[in-house]
């Protein structure tokens, strides 16, 4: 909550000082709207440490001090519950490791994940590395190790230490990321957040006022990747409000409300300019018009303006020493929400997105907004949950997956000095979803090609038959059996006298092609088995009928039986028996080709 911004209910306040005095103090001393500060659990200020977050404030964006915020909170308060009342001051490394015990292998603690663990060590890291500067402490309670040399392509900065903690999570999924297909999209915001049951249908029971809005403001994050902080952020004044000829219109976003000062253009499809254009004219309308007649936007302090709507960039900041000139493009997003515009009406916010008080939308209001759209959809057995990563997430693998076909469909027909000239003027797919998505590196944005390759070995994987037929589980009818069919004799005859070994088989005959299971019969080949008679070797392949075939043994072929019925003889290895060692392979005479059995 800004304090420029009208206050719409009273709260008790357990300090004893004016709101006023307050105020006028924190003016004086600089303070930003939204600097997050920690309290001892004897409600005791520490002017040391909360200063800290007044230096992070310089170069983070509020969300960043907020997660600092939270990290230290957490160490502190461990230190003070299960370190005997400890000081931030007094900390050991072996209190960081009694923390990192219970927070990530205890039975009672929360079982973190490694990449949270790491995210948190890195911000009280930074917290204490900066206290040893400032002579707050005498050295870093958290043991460290010497850093591993970066990856090829890894953005190394000139800043970064030698050594890093040594408690550093080796379990983190750096591959794995969550998002939906467009279908699961849609039903998540149509149960979510526009009340509808899990048919599709409108539900009588759903009472909620802002579904257009939330639903709206959900599409808009899907299909551009912006994030959170960053869509909360935008101006009316830049987003495409007007019909155009159709397909995508753009806007810059300036890289004072995008992280890491990603400046860029985010492409709008035509859909959901539409949708804004209903939320501006309707809803948006409604809220303005109800806040402009009871006075709200007159109570705003400090307001900055822009004053003629044919020069929006202008910005007017009103005080007591007159009137000083901005940029749009330079006001941070705490700045923006006292930024009003004057109309042919009066006054109004220039942020395009407003509570039902017709005052900015807050970040955390957003969150709240995914939360309860979570819980309804639990409540309609609906199971899918989604949250504001996840839908920049989700836009990254689409677009990704969409890119790359026609990349790879555009190369296919051309030759290869038309393959780099169109690489060199289009570039690379995964460089453009890069670039829309504010990455500075490119190896962040890699991580979204694993979630094509997950997608791909699920399409593959899919059609794999579902039922593996096990020979346990087949009757022996299917199977076959070692019985020599009744016509063997026959066939024997055709040999010569004493080709017969003990075993009854047939020394120099063709192969016996046993019935096998449907695997078998869908084209894979048992391995042959040779018998261990001297005189005998029996191949089993897949077919349950008599025919004359071509063997090799051992590497030399083996014919088949002649026109005149007579069998030629076995390959010898020089002392007159046959080869039975080696590979056996197999071709029969109709169809021709080779077999390995």
């Amino acid at each position: 909550m800004s304090r420029d911004l009208p206050a719409l209910t009273t709260t008790r306040s357990f300090l004893d000082v004016r709101p006023s005095d307050l105020m006028s103090w924190l003016d004086e001393t600089g303070l930003p709207d939204g600097l997050p500060f920690l309290l001892s659990p004897r409600f005791e200020y520490d002017v040391e440490l909360n200063s800290y977050f007044l230096q992070a404030n310089l170069t983070a964006p509020w969300n960043s001090n907020a997660n600092r915020a939270r990290a230290l909170a957490r160490v502190f308060t461990f230190l003070h519950t299960a370190r005997g009342g400890k000081s931030w001051r007094d900390a050991t490394e072996a209190d960081h490791l009694a923390f990192h015990q219970w927070r990530r292998r205890d039975e009672a603690g929360p079982h973190v994940e490694g990449s949270t663990w790491n995210h948190e060590v890195s911000l009280v890291n930074q917290f204490y590395e900066w206290a040893v500067r400032q002579r707050y402490v005498a050295a870093v309670p958290i043991p460290h190790r010497a850093r591993r040399p970066a990856p090829m392509g890894s953005v190394v900065r000139a800043f970064d230490s030698s050594t890093v903690p040594a408690t550093y999570a080796h379990d983190e999924n750096g591959e794995r990321i969550e998002w939906m297909p467009p279908a699961t999209y849609r039903l998540w915001r149509d149960v979510g957040l526009r009340g509808y049951g899990p048919d599709g249908l409108p539900s009588g029971r759903f009472r909620g006022r802002w579904a257009a809005r939330n639903a709206t403001f959900s599409d808009l994050m899907v299909r551009t990747g912006l994030r959170l902080t960053e869509q909360a952020s935008v101006t009316v004044l830049k987003v495409p409000t007007s019909i155009a000829l159709g397909g995508y219109q753009r806007f810059w976003l300036p890289g004072v409300i995008a992280k890491n000062f990603s400046a860029r253009w985010v492409y709008v499809p035509h859909s959901t300019v539409q949708e804004v254009i209903a939320y501006v004219e309707w809803d948006r309308a409604e809220v303005v018009e109800q806040a402009r007649a009871s006075g709200r936007y007159q109570r705003i302090r400090r307001p900055l303006v822009i004053p003629d709507p044919s020069r929006p960039d202008v910005v007017h900041q009103l005080s007591a020493g007159g009137v000083h000139r901005m940029q749009l493009q330079d006001l941070s997003p705490i700045e923006r929400r006292r930024l009003l515009r004057e109309t042919e009406h009066g006054l109004e916010p220039a942020m395009l997105w407003l509570n039902e008080n017709g005052l900015p939308m807050s970040v955390s209001g957003w969150q709240a907004m995914f939360s309860t759209a979570n819980d309804r959809c639990h409540k309609a057995n609906v199971l899918v949950e989604a949250h504001a990563h996840l839908l920049r997430h989700t836009v990254a693998v689409v677009t990704l997956e969409q890119l790359q076909r026609t990349h790879i469909a555009q190369l296919a027909e051309l030759n290869p000095e038309q393959r780099g000239h169109y690489t060199r003027i289009f570039g690379d797919p995964l460089d453009w979803v890069r670039r829309r998505l504010g990455h500075r590196s490119i190896l962040t944005t890699l991580v979204y090609l694993h979630a094509l390759q997950e997608l791909e070995m699920e399409t593959r994987m899919a059609l794999v038959p579902d039922t593996w037929d096990d020979p346990r589980d087949t009757p022996l009818t299917q199977l076959g059996d070692e019985i020599v069919p009744a016509d063997a004799e026959q066939e024997a005859g055709r040999w010569p006298a004493g080709a017969v070994g003990a075993r009854g088989r047939a020394a120099r005959r063709p192969c016996r092609r046993a019935s096998t299971t449907r695997r078998a019969r869908s084209g894979q080949v048992l391995r042959a088995r040779l018998s261990s008679s001297s005189t005998a070797t029996t191949a089993v392949t897949t077919s349950s009928t008599w025919r004359g075939c071509r063997c090799r043994v051992g590497g030399s072929r083996w014919p088949g039986p002649s026109p005149s019925g007579r069998a030629p003889a076995a390959p010898t290895d020089g002392l007159g028996s046959p080869r039975t060692a080696g590979r056996t392979t197999c071709s029969n005479d109709e169809a021709g080709s080779p077999k390995e059995s």
